[in-house]
């Protein structure tokens, strides 16, 4: 707000009937009495000073933050994905080395001549069984897969949710367990082989098996009769219910008969944990 001094209404104040020496007077007594102007700051000078200052701080903080570095790109971060990539490495890496030092162990216990040969057959045959040895045979291979990313309906199906156009936990599920089901004498899923304590699971769209991640396609390998493995894949209701997205939305879907085929044995640890009450 204006001094009454400055404004139009505080000079009008003084009559117009006044001679002129009498307004000229009047006009010096209320300059002496108005108080002294002091420059102030309006509130869009001092927002403009906050903006500033604001900016001036961001700039040093980023400075000291990149450290001469390019805040725009992630390289030098380390990112959850590569995280887990690096520990499925070593978690391979680890599963060669117990495969080998496990060789070594059962090499020094056909050493010990404490068995009989019925013992020592007894206990071949039981750890074929287990799945920790070799087994070599005719095999079928299952390969399924995400639909492409531009995936549509075909005709006469609804268009489809995220969901329908990813490979489920209960897809690879069905496929093993109806391969099991065909009297599947080992299964192999990816490259690991499979034992009775084995889980199958998927976070996200990606497979986690035995502490290793795999991406699809997904390949499960099994040696047995063709036959009866064929016939048990088309028995499961839940293939034929995938069957059905592989046919509206194009999921991937092949059968492949093998050759000869060796499947790997399990090299993990068989021990068996689980949780006990405290005593």
């Amino acid at each position: 707000m204006s001094n009454f001094a400055d404004s139009p209404q505080g000079a009008s104040r003084v009559p117009s009937e006044a001679p002129p020496e009498a307004a000229a007077e009047g006009l010096a007594e209320a300059a002496a009495e108005a108080p002294v102007r002091r420059p102030s700051w309006r509130p869009v000078r001092l927002l403009t000073a906050a903006v500033f200052a604001l900016a001036g701080l961001i700039f040093v903080t980023s400075f000291n933050t990149a450290k001469g570095t390019n805040l725009r790109t992630d390289g030098s971060l380390l990112k959850l994905s590569d995280l887990i990539q690096e520990r499925s490495r070593k978690n391979a890496e680890l599963d060669e080395s117990t495969a080998a030092v496990r060789e070594d162990v059962d090499t020094l216990a056909r050493r010990d001549a404490g068995s009989t040969g019925a013992e020592d057959a007894r206990l071949h045959a039981l750890e074929k069984t287990a799945g920790t040895e070799k087994l070599t045979g005719r095999a079928l291979t299952v390969t399924l897969n995400d639909a492409p990313q531009n995936a549509t309906a075909n005709p006469g199906y609804p268009e489809p949710q995220p969901n329908d156009l990813v490979i489920h936990q209960q897809d690879l599920q069905a496929v093993v367990n109806a391969l099991w089901q065909g009297g599947a004498q080992g299964i192999k899923v990816m490259d690991q082989r499979l034992i009775s304590t084995s889980a199958v699971r998927c976070v996200g769209n990606t497979l986690i098996l035995q502490g290793r991640v795999y991406s699809p396609p997904y390949k499960i390998t099994a040696v047995g009769d063709l036959g009866r493995l064929r016939k048990a894949l088309d028995a499961s209701s839940s293939i034929q219910n995938y069957l059905l997205y592989v046919k509206a939305y194009g999921l991937g879907w092949k059968i492949e008969e093998n050759g000869k085929t060796t499947l790997p044995g399990y090299t993990g640890t068989v021990d068996l944990h689980y949780a006990a009450p405290v005593t």
